[in-house]
């Protein structure tokens, strides 16, 4: 079984097969944004952008950046980079700039 599971995910020790496993979970946390995204417009029949998919984001985008690091990869450490900067900002103004102006 250990054989047939490290030839599918192309591992070759317990150490990777985690970080694979960890490296899935985080595309799935970062692919679940979507979700969340898409199922809060459709309730409110616009299109909204729920706290959620910004947790999910910085989540998710820190999860495949720490991977990223893993394997060493530039591609996904650049790709995740400029993401975590965005979506660290629109939590900053959620939670820091709405707070300082109550009236919004």
């Amino acid at each position: 079984m250990k054989d047939v599971l490290f030839s599918v995910l192309l591992v070759d020790s317990w150490t990777e097969f985690w970080w694979v496993c960890f490296g899935l979970c985080a595309q799935m946390l970062f692919a679940g944004r979507m979700l969340v995204q898409w199922f809060a417009s459709e309730r409110a029949r616009k299109s909204v952008m729920p706290v959620a998919f910004w947790w999910l984001s910085i989540v998710g985008g820190l999860m495949l950046f720490t991977y990223g690091v893993w394997r060493q990869d530039l591609v996904i450490m650049l790709g995740q980079s400029l993401g975590i900067v965005v979506y660290s900002r629109n939590l900053w103004f959620i939670y820091v700039v709405k707070s300082d102006n109550p009236a919004d």
